[in-house]
C-alpha cells in the first residue's frame, strides 16, 4: 500500500484578490472530491498563486500513476485557462 502526496501549484493571473483566488480554489477542491482524496488549501497570502495538497492511498505504483493522470485530465478539461505544476511523492 502506498501513500501518495501531491502538491498542485496554480498560477492565477486573473485573480485580483484573495476572495477571487478562494472562489477558484473552492471550485477545484469540489471537483477533486469526486476522486475520494484528502484535499487542503495550503496557499499563502499572494492572490495570484494557489497551492493545493492532496493525499490518497493506492495499492500499487501503477494505480497511483493512473490516478494522478485522471486528476490531471480533469484539471485540463475543467480548468484549461489555469497553468499548474504537479509534484508528487509516494511513500
Amino acid at each position: 500500500m502506498l501513500i501518495c502526496h501531491c502538491d498542485l501549484h496554480f498560477e492565477l493571473p486573473y485573480a485580483h484578490s484573495l476572495k477571487g483566488r478562494r472562489s477558484i480554489v473552492n471550485g477545484i477542491k469540489e471537483r477533486l472530491k469526486a476522486f475520494n482524496v484528502s484535499v487542503m488549501d495550503i496557499s499563502g497570502e499572494y492572490p495570484k498563486e494557489a497551492d493545493i495538497a492532496l493525499i490518497f492511498l493506492s495499492p500499487t505504483a501503477r494505480t497511483a500513476a493512473q490516478y494522478r493522470d485522471a486528476i490531471e485530465q480533469m484539471l485540463e478539461r475543467h480548468f484549461p485557462e489555469l497553468h499548474y505544476t504537479l509534484e508528487y511523492e509516494e511513500i
